[in-house]
Order: C-alpha cells, then sequence, then structure tokens
C-alpha cells in the first residue's frame, strides 16, 4: 500500500444526511415525495445520474435546462448545510491524522461536483491531500473507474498500490473497477462483499500498519 484514496460523502463525514435533507425539500418542490427507497437508490450518484433518478421516479419530462437549474439549486442548498459543519464519521479523523503522520498520501475522491467539494473540504481540511477528483472533473463518474484510475495517476501510483475506503454500492464498484482493493464502511445502505473487499464496521482504531494488512490480504486474493 502505497496510498489512500478516500471517498467522502458518508465515509469521511456524515454527510449523507445533509444530502437526504436537501433531497426532500427538493421533492417538495417538484410536487413529490423522497421515499427510502429512492433515497437508497441515489446513495453515491452523480450529480448527473441523480437529476435523472429523481426525474423518472416523479415521472416528470427531462428537460435538460430545467433538470440543470433544479440540479444548481440542490448543490446550492446542500452547500449551505455543509457550510453550517460537517460533522465527521466515527474515527475518520484520527484516520487522516494518522496517515498524515506517517507521510501515507491521500487523494479524496467524490462524485460530488468541485464547487460543492470545496466547501466540504473548508470543514474536513484540505491539508490532508495531495489530490482530489471530482465527479464534474472525469468523462464518467462513479460507478465507472475513471475518478480512482485518475485519484492514482496523480498521485504516481498504479490503482492496485492504493488502497481505497468508500462506503456506498457505486463508490466501491468503481474503486474495484479501477483496480483497487477496497476497505468497505457502509453508511446508510448495504455493500455487497467480493474478493477485492473488505468490510469493517467503522474507521475507529484503524492505523497505517493495519490497512497495509488489509490491502496485502486484499491483493493476495487476486
Amino acid at each position: 500500500m502505497r496510498a489512500v484514496l478516500f471517498d467522502m460523502d458518508g465515509t469521511l463525514v456524515d454527510s449523507e444526511k445533509l444530502w437526504e435533507a436537501a433531497l426532500h425539500v427538493l421533492y417538495s418542490r417538484l410536487g413529490g415525495e423522497l421515499t427510502p427507497a429512492m433515497r437508497e437508490a441515489t446513495v453515491g450518484g452523480s450529480a448527473e445520474s441523480l437529476m435523472q433518478m429523481v426525474y423518472t421516479d416523479l415521472g416528470l419530462d427531462p428537460d435538460p435546462d430545467e433538470m440543470a437549474a433544479h440540479s444548481d439549486w440542490l448543490h446550492d442548498y446542500t452547500g449551505d448545510l455543509f457550510d453550517g459543519g460537517l460533522p465527521w464519521c466515527d474515527g475518520a479523523r484520527e484516520l487522516l491524522d494518522t496517515l498524515a503522520d506517517e507521510d501515507v498520501p491521500m487523494a479524496l475522491v467524490t462524485n460530488t461536483r468541485r464547487a460543492l467539494t470545496e466547501r466540504a473540504l473548508d470543514s474536513i481540511g484540505r491539508h490532508y491531500f495531495a489530490a482530489s477528483v471530482c465527479g464534474d472533473e472525469v468523462v464518467r463518474a462513479k460507478p465507472a473507474p475513471d475518478p480512482y484510475l485518475r485519484a492514482a495517476t496523480l498521485l504516481g501510483f498504479e490503482p492496485a498500490q492504493c488502497l481505497a475506503i468508500e462506503d456506498s454500492v457505486t463508490g466501491a464498484a468503481s474503486a474495484e473497477d479501477a483496480g483497487c482493493p477496497v476497505l468497505v464502511v457502509p453508511n446508510d445502505v448495504d455493500v455487497p462483499g467480493s474478493p477485492r473487499r473488505r468490510h469493517v464496521t467503522s474507521l475507529r482504531g484503524l492505523n497505517v500498519i493495519r490497512l497495509r494488512e488489509i490491502h496485502t490480504a486484499l491483493m493476495v486474493t487476486v
């Protein structure tokens, strides 16, 4: 393990609940109601895929301009919630500090737009990350492998040399298809297992030695 690639929402910070609050308001504006099943389906999605799912769910005409406007509104609303402070996921900040102390390179890999990610980094701390990749900076966002492939390239390593840490089905698939072993920390949704994934209940108590052990074990299964 030469580097660690972190998802953001639901992995480092418990921002998925803020996204859910914003989605409830958006659904109300559009004359609908967000169901638990629909909320689960949207976790980890890109801005474009999310709005397509919302419009399909509500049976609305997928007018590109209207969809773009509602997507912008959703991100602005969520950004205002982010500015109020982002709650850390259990053990996340301690793990970032541990990796930084050991000079392990880290990258942030998220489907969130760059503008909103920058607002989140004001709370998380951008000094932790040597690179960051956002959903609007790649041709294909998660679940495609593009974000993780780009992050590994920016750090100067092969994907297999990087341990990805994810909380969603979408993110785990993206990292695995890029060639990264994946540490899964489920938050709002269950994530299926695979030979390239190791599940933990939280990031609490993890350190560099343990992450390297997990990375090595997952590489042996390939």
